[in-house]
């Protein structure tokens, strides 16, 4: 990945302030609890809802387990439709490529529909710095770019926000950006979304190229797939004259049969809909029906490695349905800014350190940022096992950081000691001994000195087991 979001600490810090702010919990609560009561209806009309997820999950793995494969294939199909095919190693090379495509029609401004890839490898920024300017389309993206903010969510990226919080963005700042607000623009839902409506318009009708993502990549045709709701996908990648698409190597999936598996998963998962609004998708091109000229960017950037990881390579599975967001007390509490990464909630906290490494502060302080409850695993689509991929992190984290060096220490003690009977026997003996010299309560310094302070050590026996057993029993217990 391109990076942690500029100047972001790492978990515990950023959600000991997030976990502060009042409103920010109360927009959480509300949002986060409506979406998994819906979804949970939603989930329920289906009677066979187990044998789907374990569809999606095997689909999923088998395509991992020949990811090199299904790729050849894709590429192959897309290039057989008239597109061009690029491969990107890192978040560098794709901004590099979109950049030099942008540039080399002239253009100073593209549109976009909603795409986590593009967010994960820093597309606006680095198109920024091109001296192109990208303007996002999807409501709660335009939502977030107005107000200088950073996506907290994966389904719903302004989720932090509220009704009056939206139309005060919009009133200040759209003008900046285009076609300003209507003048006495309410908070209405409708009124806002029709605020959102003319604004864009204008900008669909003058893009000339565009940059997407997909959900799914068809292996037998090159069939891009885009799911969404508002019907701005669909004028991004029809309108304009040159498509650009930016998709994770992960997104692929062998057939079109297999889509009808995920196209029943996905809405269901996401927005709690028995189908998406808006399916779109597009082979290469078209003489005279939709883009001229179709760009797809396959981006790398730390998925091979994931890949490599048996434990971890689950996280690949995923589709961003966000339904693990929308069940965690950590994210609902903390709010999706504390992980410091366009991936948020459970499935942030174990894709986004394999992506881009636990050396940094933030990355290393992801595995821990979750209780282990297990209610993502419950309603992840495709059977992620987060709580596994979680302490399987945790155990990198701890081999690599010299901050663990007493803890490994004592456990590396402990093992010998358990290994050896006679040694733990004669710990047990002096420790017996010396009870009465045991403190009722564990002295430890700092932070943890609240914990320890309100629970006392258990008293020692004034013999060890193994001891009194010698001396009690008899033939007939034995026996």
């Amino acid at each position: 990945m391109s990076g942690t979001y500029l100047g972001m600490p790492a978990f515990p810090e950023a959600a000991r302030v997030s976990t502060k702010n009042e409103r920010l919990r109360a927009n959480l609560t509300r949002a986060t609890r409506t979406i998994r009561d819906k979804r949970a209806v939603a989930v329920g009309e289906l009677d066979d809802w187990a044998q789907l997820r374990q569809a999606g999950k095997d689909i999923k793995d088998r395509t991992l387990a020949r990811l090199d494969e299904y790729l050849l294939q894709a590429e192959a199909a897309v290039q057989a439709a008239g597109g061009i095919v690029h491969w990107a190693a890192d978040a560098a090379e794709a901004n590099r490529i979109v950049a030099g495509l942008v540039k080399a029609k002239g253009e100073r401004e593209v549109v976009k529909v909603k795409s986590m890839a593009t967010q994960e490898i820093g597309l606006n920024e680095a198109l920024a710095a091109e001296g192109i300017t990208a303007y996002e389309t999807d409501l709660a993206e335009l939502i977030v770019q107005l107000g200088d903010d950073l996506p907290s969510h994966i389904l719903v990226p302004a989720i932090h926000r509220n009704r009056g919080e939206i139309r005060d963005i919009f009133t200040e700042a759209m003008g900046r950006w285009g076609r300003p607000a209507p003048e006495g623009l309410s908070d209405r839902p409708a009124d806002l979304a029709e605020a959102a409506r003319l604004h864009l318009r204008e900008k669909f009708l003058r893009a000339k190229v565009a940059v997407s993502g997909a959900n799914f990549l068809i292996a037998e045709t090159g069939t891009l797939v885009v799911v969404e709701s508002e019907g701005n996908g669909r004028m991004c990648l029809t309108l304009p004259e040159t498509l650009i698409s930016v998709v994770g190597i992960e997104k692929v999936i062998p057939t079109w049969r297999d889509l009808e598996v995920f196209l029943q998963l996905l809405p269901r998962s996401s927005t709690a809909e028995r189908m998406n609004p808006y399916t779109s998708t597009w082979t290469g091109t078209t003489d005279g029906d939709g883009p001229a000229e179709f760009h797809l960017v396959l981006l790398d950037n730390g998925r091979t490695a994931t890949l490599a990881d048996e434990v971890g390579r689950q996280a690949l599975r995923c589709i961003r349905c966000s339904a693990c967001l929308n069940v965690c007390p950590v994210y609902e509490r903390a709010g999706g800014h504390a992980y410091g990464s366009p991936y948020p909630g459970p499935i942030g906290a174990i894709l986004s350190p394999q992506l881009r490494g636990l050396a940094s502060e933030v990355d290393a302080s992801l595995p821990f940022a979750s209780t282990l409850c297990g209610a993502c695993y419950e309603v992840c689509p495709v059977a992620i096992d987060i709580p596994e991929v979680l302490v399987h992190l945790r155990e990198q984290v701890v081999e690599q950081s010299s901050g663990h060096r007493v803890e490994r220490a004592a456990m590396k003690a402990a093992t010998w000691l358990l290994d050896h009977p006679a040694a733990f026997g004669a710990a047990e003996r002096v420790a017996a001994k010396t009870r009465a010299l045991h403190p009722g309560k564990l002295p430890l310094p700092g932070p943890a000195k609240a914990w320890t302070d309100t629970r006392d050590l258990p008293q020692l026996p004034a013999e060890p087991f193994r001891d009194w057993w010698k001396k009690n029993r008899t033939p007939e217990v034995d026996r």
